[in-house]
């Protein structure tokens, strides 16, 4: 193809994109996915193409079609955010947890490298945090089950070795029953300790915004050491004033630096505590 048909093409096909977009606006997903499809006949290996046709099949539940053309936008661009982002969606959809969030998580933090719009980082986290809910919550049921079954085995062996020992001894029925009771109680201990890490509780007041009171996505810490959930403190940052809202000291955003080891700390928590995921 000549240099002079080639841009023709992209010409054409760019025009084809904003055609598609328009459309999209009002709602005509039909004729949007086809302007996106003659932009990619055109020009297949631009990513926003593919990545644009698999917006207008989401909004219309086409998740197999979602997927395929998500995958095409990546093997395009290993970077591209929406495309990981909707390919998680996609995967999710037919409950492939584990390489759903996955894919979320790359989304996420290629978001966060290139300082998206902070609604789109914020959607792409509410989606992460909604299916690792949904994989602790099914993992969790397997595991009470599993739980509560070895537990009624237990209790039922040790009835059986109680009755078996009371009929064997003469003269210390209450002291068998004491131990027998003081085991079933143990018992209970135990398998209640192996529950804990599924039972929600109070999330340590280290690993939360001292603003938002909620669980670190994305910590900084100031110069002064305060460590402020990032979205939140430039928030403030740009509404309120230059300043750090607990010490009051002078603050800028480019003073702000991520607290990794905050960020590590809340990643290990969430993945004993899964149900710490759950949004309000």
């Amino acid at each position: 193809m000549s240099p002079t048909v080639a841009g023709s093409a992209r010409k054409q096909a760019e025009q084809l994109r904003q055609d598609g977009n328009s459309y999209f606006k009002k709602d005509r997903l039909g004729a949007a996915i086809d302007a996106y499809t003659e932009a990619i006949a055109l020009c297949p290996n631009v990513p926003v193409y593919w990545t644009n046709r698999a917006l207008c099949h989401r909004k219309r539940n086409e998740w197999t079609r979602v997927e395929e053309d998500c995958r095409k936008a990546i093997q395009l661009d290993h970077h591209s955010v929406k495309a990981h982002y909707m390919l998680g969606l996609a995967l999710l959809q037919r409950k492939e947890y584990g390489e759903g969030v996955r894919e979320l998580e790359k989304a996420l933090d290629l978001g966060r490298v290139a300082t998206l719009q902070g609604y789109m980082v914020e959607e792409i986290w509410q989606e992460l945090a909604r299916a690792k809910y949904l994989e602790w919550e099914h993992e969790s049921t397997m595991r009470s089950w599993e739980l509560q079954n070895l537990k009624e085995a237990c209790e039922e062996a040790l009835k059986e070795k109680h009755l078996l020992d009371a009929s064997q001894t003469e003269g210390f029925v209450d002291e068998e029953a004491k131990s027998n009771a003081d085991q079933l109680e143990a018992l209970g201990r135990v398998f209640s300790k192996a529950a804990e890490d599924d039972t929600p509780s109070d999330i340590p007041d280290y690993l939360c915004c001292k603003i938002t009171l909620d669980i670190f996505r994305d910590p900084v810490i100031t110069p002064s050491g305060v460590t402020y959930e990032r979205a939140v403190i430039l928030d403030h940052l740009q509404k309120v004033g230059k300043f750090d809202p607990i010490t009051r000291e002078p603050l800028y955003p480019s003073q702000l630096v991520p607290n990794l080891a905050i960020k590590e700390a809340v990643r290990a928590y969430l993945d004993v505590h899964g149900w710490a995921y759950k949004l309000d």
